[in-house]
């Protein structure tokens, strides 16, 4: 990989992958100046049950049918690190790519819970922040704990194109056009009369 190779992080359970997904990474790789952005499915999110999960070959194969784009690569390499928590799993990617500049990309809705995360003002330390509108959340996540301790560290959108460029603690908020699809919603909708989830393949809307 060349040097200086700008990549955002997207990781997530992918239970299962959907358009969302997609949208916000389209975005980051206009918006962010990136040139890959990583979808990093995980073994098992420490804060998610396990009951509903579909298998990592599973998630990982309908995740590369829905980011369907050359600069969107799907990859388990938290079961190669040994990883489940962002902050650990960041620090090996650093020290296996030592010349590539990541951006950890997430959520408004992550902003709010990421107090409850390991370590989390060590990962806001470690890496640029990136995150992005969700409904309902955006408010809550631009006034709470971990927006109000690195307040001094975030960029205005106008600067975001260098995000990957600067030392953390860096974080933006993109306000950018949200979608509505989630991957709760997604499993709601397919439960069987049983309230079982099916055995899915899912395909791009």
């Amino acid at each position: 990989m060349r040097c200086g190779r700008r990549v955002g992080l997207l990781g997530g359970s992918f239970n299962p992958a959907h358009d969302g997904h997609r949208h916000i990474s389209l975005i980051a790789l206009e918006r962010l100046r990136l040139d890959e952005v990583w979808w990093m499915v995980s073994p098992q999110n420490p804060l998610k049950a396990t009951a509903d999960m579909a298998t990592m070959a599973a998630r990982i194969e309908a995740a590369q049918r829905i980011a369907d784009h050359r600069r969107i690569r799907v990859t388990g390499i938290e079961s190669e690190f040994g990883t489940s928590h962002t902050v650990d799993t960041i620090a090996a990617l650093r020290r296996r790519f030592r010349a590539i500049r990541f951006v950890w990309l997430m959520g408004a809705d992550n902003l709010v819970q990421i107090p409850q995360w390991k370590q989390w003002r060590r990962l806001f330390r470690s890496v640029p922040i990136a995150v992005f509108p969700r409904p309902t959340y955006s408010l809550r996540a631009l006034s709470g704990v971990a927006s109000r301790r690195f307040a001094k560290a975030r960029v205005p959108p106008s600067r975001a194109r260098a995000l990957a460029d600067l030392r953390p603690p860096a974080w933006t908020f993109l306000r950018v056009p949200t979608h509505a699809t989630s991957a709760t919603e997604i499993r709601r909708r397919t439960r069987g009369p049983d309230g079982r989830e099916p055995e899915w393949t899912p395909e791009k809307a």
